[in-house]
């Protein structure tokens, strides 16, 4: 049995990817949390990711460039809102570092983790603040690309981190 999820949970405004992984807890929130891990899984190929920054407190960027497979470059910067050590992480793109507004936010996205047995409970959350923006963001491929992206973080971290 899983704890209650840290945050709100809105079914009409928010999409969840929640799953059992067989990989270490430590492990999932080093490749969450350090840019040269998190380069390899956080996109679903064919897209990449070409930059990352990281400075891992609230307030504190959190920087993805996401390459598209023609090698155009897409930023998305944003800051980190909680930092709970191997256990949950809360960041939006509405705010840049320094909680300085960014004037076009699209989401506020939470990842819990939970260890359970030798593997870790995920949960992958993504606020929106309306049912537009929450509809769009499904409609974009919320399930798959951010199951896809789960799956290859566990590749990654049985390939590199293990």
């Amino acid at each position: 049995m899983t704890s209650p999820l840290k945050i709100d949970f809105d079914p009409t405004l928010d999409l969840m990817l929640e799953r059992t992984i067989d990989v270490p807890r430590h492990l999932v929130w080093i490749a969450w949390t350090q840019p040269e891990h998190l380069k390899h899984w956080f996109c679903p190929a064919p897209w990449s990711v070409s930059h990352a920054e990281i400075d891992l407190r609230p307030g504190g960027k959190f920087l993805t460039t996401m390459r598209s497979p023609e090698g155009e470059d897409h930023p998305n910067a944003g800051c980190f809102l909680e930092v709970v050590h191997e256990e949950l992480l809360v960041f939006t793109d509405a705010l840049l570092p320094g909680y300085r507004p960014s004037g076009a936010g699209f989401m506020t996205g939470a990842v819990q983790l939970e260890t359970v047995g030798t593997g870790t409970h995920y949960r992958a959350l993504a606020k929106h603040a309306d049912v537009a923006a929450r509809t769009k963001h499904e409609e974009m491929g919320f399930h798959g690309g951010w199951g896809t992206a789960a799956d290859q973080m566990v590749a990654y971290i049985k390939a590199h981190l293990t």
